[in-house]
């Protein structure tokens, strides 16, 4: 069955690249395995091109991968990939999709070449992790533009689904008054499917299909699964594998501080940060660092010691939760989507909320300080910036009354402060200075900031 094609903003940044840049810069799609990278491409190819050929390096016959054995003779060489994929390339009408290029790092290399010749444009799609160990032997290319490709977010989720309240819920965050509890309900309810199905193109597709979550939840595992054979193919221990189903368990503890050694079960070692590295550059998680002294520039002042890791999709992240038991509990779901899960799970928002600002390019960062004469911390679940000001943000799951962290955080960074923000499943509101908004209003507020 013919793969649905979902409407995706990097279609936009890709056009954008074609206008700007493509006649001096490849532009080279990064995202982890199954986030729609190659799609994404060849759509682009179609919309915007008068040809193009597609090589997938993970699957090219032999014939077509021939002729990449001398690239020095570019006008023979097109000739020769012309005649062997049967694909006719015009001079600045036709463009080249070089797929999962990190197999073929001399391909890469050559991207200097190629561009530098312009007849033609380029795109490539690799996996950072992949990447980064397939270039020892090469010069990488300066004439490249890295274009991250993240899950679909909760805007390309409504349109795939055919919701179109997405301008809706921009007008009234715009408002900044209560939407009224029924009103919210039901948009909560809205963003609690998007939780529950996530943005991995292939379960959106199934969420589409009309098909349960027992279903949905299969295809999300065939995709964790994936991942973790990729894992095991870069290191055989598969501790890399343990690190990354760590993530909700490490989260549900009152300390969300990401431990490896909790993960692998044994002292850390140098080769468990390299493990550790290798699952960060996999794009399929999403590092957030403690920042020892909040200001503007807050990556000056993050300790890389210290860190919360989440996964780089909700949807992921509903399933991993539940993922050692073979068969996913329908009744989960349920109690998801109707706002019942026990409170402990309420980490499941924090995840949503990592993900949002994430996919919005900005860097994650939280901050933890000592209570006066306590062993206990406060903790600001994120943290953001405004022109020259601080933005904290706490997440909650239900309850907005106790918010005791980011009221002081407000107090002894008022100076540097703008708007301390309470991201919960409740209406509109504010406790002084601290603003109150339901999560699905986040995009809105990123777009402010």
């Amino acid at each position: 069955m013919e793969e649905r094609i979902f409407k995706r903003k990097a279609l936009d940044q890709l056009k954008q690249w074609k206008e700007k840049d493509a006649p001096k810069y490849a532009v080279l799609l990064e995202g982890p395995r199954r986030v729609g990278k190659s799609t994404i491409a060849e759509e682009f190819a179609k919309r915007e091109y008068k040809s193009y050929i597609r090589v997938d390096f993970s699957s090219v016959p032999k014939n077509v991968l021939e002729v990449f054995d001398d690239i020095a003779e570019l006008d023979t060489f097109f000739l020769r990939l012309q005649s062997v994929t049967h694909v006719t390339l015009y001079k600045r009408q036709s463009v080249l999709i070089f797929d999962e290029i990190q197999l073929q790092p001399k391909v890469r290399q050559a991207i200097k070449h190629l561009v530098a010749d312009g007849r033609y444009d380029y795109i490539e799609t690799g996996s950072l992790i992949s990447i980064k160990k397939n270039i020892k032997d090469i010069v990488l290319p300066s004439e490249e533009i890295k274009l991250p490709i993240y899950p679909m977010d909760y805007e390309e989720f409504m349109w795939a689904t055919g919701n179109d309240t997405y301008g809706v819920l921009r007008q009234l965050y715009q408002l900044h008054k209560s939407v009224g509890e029924s009103t919210n309900q039901k948009l909560m309810r809205d963003f609690r499917i998007y939780m529950a199905v996530g943005g991995m193109p292939q379960a959106v597709e199934a969420y589409v299909e009309g098909k349960n979550f027992e279903k949905i939840d299969e295809v999300k595992k065939r995709i964790i699964d994936l991942y973790k054979d990729d894992f095991y193919r870069i290191d055989g221990t598969g501790l890399i594998g343990k690190m990354y189903d760590s993530v909700p368990s490490q989260l549900s503890t009152d300390k969300k501080r990401y431990i490896i050694s909790r993960a692998t079960k044994k002292k850390k070692i140098d080769k468990d940060v390299e493990r550790f590295q290798d699952l960060v550059d996999s794009r399929t998680v999403l590092p957030c660092y403690d920042v020892h002294n909040p200001n503007i520039a807050l990556a000056q002042s993050e300790d890389f010691d210290i860190f919360k890791l989440y996964l780089a999709d909700i949807g992921l992240f509903t399933t991993s939760i539940f993922h050692s038991s073979e068969k996913t509990d329908e009744h989960i779901y349920e109690k998801l989507l109707s706002d019942s899960l026990p409170e402990d799970l309420g980490y499941l928002y924090e995840n949503a909320v990592a993900q949002m600002i994430a996919s919005s390019g900005r860097s994650l960062y939280y901050h933890t300080w000592k209570k006066k004469d306590s062993s206990h911390h406060y903790e600001v679940d994120f943290l953001l910036t405004s022109k020259t000001k601080l933005v904290p943000i706490e997440v909650k799951s239900s309850a907005t009354k106790a918010h005791k962290s980011i009221t002081e955080f407000a107090k002894k960074y008022s100076s540097k402060m703008l708007t301390p923000i309470l991201l919960s499943q409740k209406d509109v509101g504010h406790d002084g200075m601290l603003k109150f908004y339901p999560i699905y209003m986040l995009p809105f507020i990123l777009e402010d900031l």
